[in-house]
């Protein structure tokens, strides 16, 4: 008891005592619930997705991304046979896969060549998917590391051993010691917190089908429980071998042409698909702390199981109902709330009615404006298996971004076996637009063979932190006024640009992407462009620094570059000098001697009062730079810039 409080009545300090309760219930309610923002994300699935943006285009043209088995998986004819239950043999010789199964950036991640080779191809995507994520949210990956920065949690949906089934066909004099560390799950996951160096919880998740939206689960119930402060959090597939085909379809699982159709008449079946895709999590108040750029927000999530129902792999309209509301219920929201759901949505003729009565078990009594959209990814790309659910969800944030949910394909006849007409359910067959004056708010589930059930409820971040820049900037268009301001409305003039690789070809690479980058978004900000390329990448050995006054006139150096001519406000490293001579054999631009000594600006100096010349000199001479400083006087926003362009090469079975 302080002075101040003894000098009060027993009736005012009782009053006091629960004042102060109630404002530490209210804490710890507030930590209970809080949203998990969405800041990053990364993705590989069929069709030749290898990026958010590339995703959402093959949703937007509604492309079929199914294909032949590719003919370094397994000779597909020998297999196939148009009956199941034939020995040996699978109904489809089709499915959703992705190229280069086993091209790898063994030097980037520090695998040797012989560890590499027996690494799975799932950790393999793992770790370039984990990379990305985290510069797709403006998070330098070597920062993490840091004393105040290790509280970094990894979470891992990864199911199939295909890669393992097939080392231990060889010879016993064959195994070598990395068959363990490459091919267990446990290690996928911790693969990635070494190489990160961070100290989080780190652990793999299996629950079939419904793994990686499980991990984001457990991933958001860790930010709460503040065991991180931020979450890396996917899932991966590959397909190797054609075991696990022939096994699901003596299951009569997969269907004929290896094509889910999803709520249709002709459901039969689901065809199998390769992908990964990671986000990277923060709580909500942390990520509006840093300034993040936050996609969407996870606002309750829930697991649970079928328990026993009239088979081991049958699923549970009972259970999946469960957990919908409860997903609803730690959201603090009711169903009236969703406009939309991405669901499971396998297209076998046991699964649809199951999930639609769940559906209605929920939303049927909801009193609502409009109906819910039902989506259904599977039929785009197949069934992702453990990295199903993390496909729906980042399909839910681009339709919540771009304020549209993509078509369903495949959909000629509506399952007659399910009362459309009386449901509160729309089946999109075009892409819908997805207008609304406050929130957009959508579920999406995922559900395991194994009879785990998980649901999420995402919905549209809360409005951008105040834009502290000037009016004049706030246009994003730095071309139409290239002179900036900080926010002590200090004239800035030019900006610097950093971009590095570990190889001159990468670092050439990647400045193809930015010039390839600029020419696709002509409306950003100058600054906020330098501002995430320096504070949100790790930066390589082998670099360059340009300065700049516009977009338009940075994006003219990058061209000049690539075209063997730098300019002369592009300085480079020695490193990128010996490894490109053809690009710098008529150069103007700046080589900067290791042994060249340069300014350093001093402590708390703003954007303006600092040598921009001599910080790129210093950058390209290795030299570790403080780049918040040069910002410290500004708010500046987050981009999603190009990645690095990893320079893979193969490590498969003929090196083995």
């Amino acid at each position: 008891m302080n002075d101040a409080s003894a000098s009060l009545s027993p009736t005012k300090r009782a009053l006091l005592a629960i004042k102060t309760l109630q404002a530490k219930l209210d804490a710890l309610e507030q930590a209970q619930y809080e949203p998990i923002a969405i800041v990053g994300m990364s993705c590989r699935f069929p069709g030749g997705v290898d990026s958010p943006d590339s995703f959402w285009k093959l949703l937007k043209r509604q492309t079929d991304a199914i294909s032949k088995v590719p003919s370094d998986r397994w000779p597909s004819e020998h297999y196939h046979d148009v009956e199941p239950t034939a020995p040996g043999k699978m109904i489809s010789c089709n499915g959703g896969f992705i190229p280069s199964l086993y091209d790898f950036d063994a030097a980037f991640f520090r695998v040797s060549p012989r560890e590499a080779v027996t690494l799975d191809p799932q950790q393999r995507l793992a770790l370039e998917l984990g990379w990305e994520a985290l510069e797709h949210a403006g998070v330098a990956p070597d920062a993490l590391s840091t004393d105040d920065q290790r509280a970094v949690g990894v979470f891992l949906g990864i199911s199939s051993i295909d890669h393992w089934q097939q080392l231990l066909e060889r010879s016993p004099e064959e195994i070598d010691a990395y068959l363990a560390t490459g091919n267990s799950h446990s290690v996928a996951a911790g693969r990635l917190s070494f190489l990160l160096g961070v100290n989080g919880p780190s652990l793999a998740v299996d629950t079939a089908c419904s793994s990686s939206l499980v991990a984001v689960h457990l991933a958001c119930q860790s930010l709460r429980q503040r065991e991180c402060n931020l979450a890396l959090v996917g899932g991966v597939n590959r397909i190797l071998t054609p075991a696990a085909s022939i096994n699901f379809s003596k299951a009569r699982m997969l269907s004929a042409d290896g094509r889910c159709r999803t709520f249709d008449k002709a459901a039969s079946g689901f065809g199998r698909a390769e992908g990964g895709g990671m986000v990277v999590l923060k709580r909500l108040s942390d990520a509006q702390a840093a300034g993040d750029r936050i996609q969407a927000v996870i606002l309750g999530s829930a697991t649970n199981h079928n328990g026993r129902t009239n088979g081991l792999t049958a699923p549970s309209k009972l259970a999946q109902a469960a957990v919908i509301q409860q997903a609803l219920t730690a959201s603090r929201l009711t169903p009236a709330a969703v406009d939309y759901v991405e669901t499971h949505g396998t297209g076998t003729a046991l699964g649809d009615p199951i999930e639609v009565g769940a559906l209605e078990q929920v939303f049927a009594d909801a009193k609502r404006t409009a109906p819910v959209v039902l989506g259904a990814l599977k039929t785009n790309i197949g069934h992702a298996e453990a990295a199903a659910g993390i496909a729906g969800l980042i399909k839910a944030v681009l339709a919540i971004e771009h304020e549209q949910i993509p078509a369903n394909l495949h959909l000629d006849c509506p399952n007659p076996l399910i009362a459309w007409e009386t449901l509160p359910f729309y089946l999109p067959r075009q892409t819908t637009p997805w207008p609304k004056a406050d929130s957009r708010t959508a579920g999406v589930s995922a559900f395991g063979f194994n009879g785990t059930n998980a649901h999420l409820i995402v919905q549209s971040p809360p409005p951008l932190f105040e834009d502290a820049r000037p009016k004049n900037e706030r246009s994003n268009r730095l071309d139409r006024d290239p002179i900036a301001y900080s926010s002590s409305h200090e004239p800035i003039s030019s900006y610097l640009l950093p971009l590095s690789a570990r190889t001159p070809a990468a670092l050439t690479q990647l400045l193809a992407r930015y010039a390839q980058y600029l020419a696709a978004h002509p409306d950003i900000a100058l600054a906020d462009l330098c501002f995430t390329a320096s504070t949100g990448r790790s930066h390589f050995s082998c670099r360059l620094a340009i300065i700049s006054p516009s977009l338009s006139v940075l994006r003219q150096i990058l061209i000049a570059t690539l075209s063997g001519r730098p300019q002369s406000d592009c300085y480079y490293s020695d490193s990128y000098k010996s490894g490109s001579p053809t690009l710098f054999s008529d150069s103007k631009a700046s080589y900067v001697s290791p042994s060249v000594a340069s300014p350093t600006a001093s402590p708390g100096a703003s954007l303006s009062a600092i040598s921009l010349e001599a910080t790129a000199k210093r950058y390209v001479k290795g030299e570790v730079i403080d780049w918040r400083v040069l910002y410290q006087k500004q708010k500046r926003i987050k981009l999603a810039l190009p990645t690095y362009p990893f320079q893979r090469e193969y490590y498969g079975p003929s090196q083995a």
